[in-house]
């Protein structure tokens, strides 16, 4: 059996990987275009008008991919998240009979319903991370298969007394809004000895240590490192996280979490009318919400204006002064990414969907 994995950002990279080294795939031919061949930033852009300045680049893509797709004729295609870009060439293998799959929902519970049709049609079989998410679509087409993240986190670390996780984003645009105003509320961070800021790429990592040299966090020691945040994250302290993947494998860590983010006043516009199905942005927040949870939210929510230094600020002196306040934090993150746990491994269980035969005469 051919299966064609397609990702496309850095998260999906993450899953093709794990399905390559799956058990449950021995004896499969498999290739894998993790990010298409192109460098994961040039990929990550957020936004109309982001998107639009590299139309041309992004067609380039598209052509590419469904040059592989026609040349190696896979017997399945297995696309991994980043919806823009693979649904279109989910359906377009689709069209060609290639069996499709694809992993990780649209967020069509927040807004663009209007999508799950064209997601029917483009798909044979979706793959659900979170419990909500397959009712929301026809019978038998969407499966939650827990996340895989859930069962990637061990046991609880020791935390590192003082140590406080920043985490900006992976885009460099998210970091330039993000970073300065983070690095602003730790100087009033009483207790913080030390800060880290992982980096998800090098182009990341030049953007984060250029602006540290510029906002010096007062005398407290800042680390800038690549890669390592779920390390960081479960030795932490407490941590303040843009809205992201990032905020999930915080609350999987179990780490006293403020999400926070800031988007330019157009988008922010029309995300608040976009965005009509949850009332949260993050998704250990939204996990708690759709399973009707009460009290406090897992974790406190700092979007646009109410993103401040000082409020970051009064959240991480909160957690590293006060043992209880912090141990509350890590039992409401506790309650809400249980619900994540499938019956069996997430890998395993989207290799074995791969792996099904249709009743159509497909592969």
């Amino acid at each position: 059996m051919k299966i064609l994995l397609l990702a496309g950002e850095e998260s999906g990279v993450i899953y093709a990987n794990a399905l390559k080294a799956s058990v449950s795939l021995r004896g499969a031919e498999i290739r894998g275009y993790d990010t298409y061949g192109f460098k994961t930033e040039d990929l990550a852009v957020f936004g109309f008008l982001a998107v639009l300045k590299r139309i041309f680049f992004f067609l380039r893509v598209k052509r590419t991919l469904e040059r592989a797709i026609d040349e190696w004729r896979p017997d399945a295609v297995c696309t991994i998240d980043y919806p823009g870009m693979n649904l279109k060439l989910a359906a377009y293998a689709k069209k060609r009979g290639i069996r499709t799959v694809h992993v990780v929902c649209p967020q069509v519970w927040a807004w663009k319903a209007g999508r799950i049709p064209k997601i029917e049609a483009a798909l044979d079989r979706l793959c659900c991370f979170f419990p909500f998410e397959p009712r929301l679509f026809k019978p038998g087409f969407a499966t939650f298969v827990g996340h895989p993240l859930a069962a990637s986190f061990g046991a609880a670390q020791a935390t590192e007394a003082g140590l406080v996780a920043a985490l900006p984003g992976s885009r460099l645009g998210e970091i330039e809004r993000h970073l300065p105003l983070m690095l602003a509320a730790l100087k009033n961070v009483k207790g913080a000895r030390r800060i880290v800021v992982p980096a998800a790429n090098g182009r990341a990592e030049a953007a984060i240590r250029r602006i540290v040299a510029a906002n010096p966090a007062a005398d407290r020691d800042v680390v800038v490192q690549r890669g390592g945040a779920r390390d960081v994250l479960q030795r932490a302290e407490c941590a303040v996280v843009a809205s992201g993947t990032a905020t999930l494998e915080a609350a999987l860590a179990r780490c006293p979490t403020v999400l926070v983010y800031k988007v330019d006043p157009l988008l922010a516009w029309f995300l608040r009318h976009a965005i009509t199905g949850v009332k949260h942005v993050g998704l250990a927040n939204i996990i708690w919400e759709k399973a009707g949870g009460e009290g406090a939210e897992p974790m406190p929510e700092l979007l646009q204006e109410d993103f401040t230094p000082v409020a970051v600020a009064r959240w991480l002196n909160m957690w590293l002064s006060d043992p209880a306040a912090r141990q509350a934090a890590v039992s409401r993150l506790d309650s809400a990414v249980r619900l994540l746990e499938g019956d069996t491994c997430a890998v395993d269980r989207i290799a074995a969907i791969l792996k099904e035969r249709t009743t159509d005469g497909l592969p």
